[in-house]
């Protein structure tokens, strides 16, 4: 396979512009994670998902540096791949640009005083699995010469540990019992949605989108539409409970 240092030969397909250089590593990665976590101010929808996103990776590093991995060069590329995807719309959103629909309710609300915390977590969860893990599979596969049924191994430890991900963000971010007693809407948003059948939904997206890889026009139209039907969720995630 191809060593990792050829992820920064691609530009990731999809609207905006990339980052201006593509991390080329998990370390590179965990550092751009921490310095947008420095400009994010307190309450800030974005610095919620970031926190938690950002604790992930480096427990991902950590299995990859323990050798938790059975093809660390393939793994390394999907993580490294699937976080260029959250840094690119973000910073895109950040210079002006149109970011992916998935992550417009994520920046539009970021600052609303009645979006819980937790909501900015799970709708950035939400937009990153939902639209961001099959294009970074597809990228990864297209980096490393290789079909989407080769990475399914990867596919699913790194889905492990995006379990730990949202169980992360439920036990740091989730009101006390008292107060999620009272807020019965943030009760049903906070159980309607489900990490598994993202993860399931992905891989099929990925599957697809690769078919579709000599049909250009057809992968762009349901990559835009799985982009709007993401970000709908992530709107009714984001639904104030204040």
């Amino acid at each position: 396979m191809a060593q990792l240092e050829q992820i920064a030969d691609e530009a990731p397909p999809g609207p905006g512009p990339a980052v201006e250089t593509a991390p080329t590593s998990i370390a590179d990665v965990i550092a751009r994670m921490r310095d947008l976590g420095a400009l994010c101010p307190e309450g800030d929808g974005v610095g919620a998902f970031n926190q938690v996103y950002l604790a992930v990776t480096e427990a991902i590093g950590g299995e990859l540096d323990a050798g938790g991995f059975t093809d660390r060069a393939a793994t390394s590329v999907l993580d490294v791949r699937f976080a260029e995807r959250y840094l690119t719309a973000i910073g895109t959103a950040e210079r002006g640009g149109p970011a992916p629909e998935c992550w417009r309710p994520l920046l539009q609300f970021r600052r609303h005083p009645g979006v819980r915390p937790i909501q900015f977590a799970l709708a950035g969860i939400n937009a990153h699995i939902g639209h961001d893990l099959a294009l970074a599979v597809v990228d990864t596969c297209r980096t490393l010469g290789c079909a989407p049924p080769d990475l399914e191994d990867e596919f699913e430890r790194v889905g492990d540990l995006l379990v730990l991900l949202e169980e992360r963000i439920r036990e740091e971010l989730m009101p006390g019992p008292d107060l999620l007693e009272v807020a019965d809407p943030l009760t049903h948003l906070l159980t309607s949605w489900s990490l598994q059948r993202a993860r399931d939904g992905a891989w099929s997206a990925a599957k697809v989108l690769w078919r579709l890889r000599a049909v250009p026009p057809l992968a762009e139209e349901f990559r835009q539409r799985t982009d709007a039907a993401v970000g709908l969720v992530g709107r009714f995630l984001l639904t104030p409970c204040r």
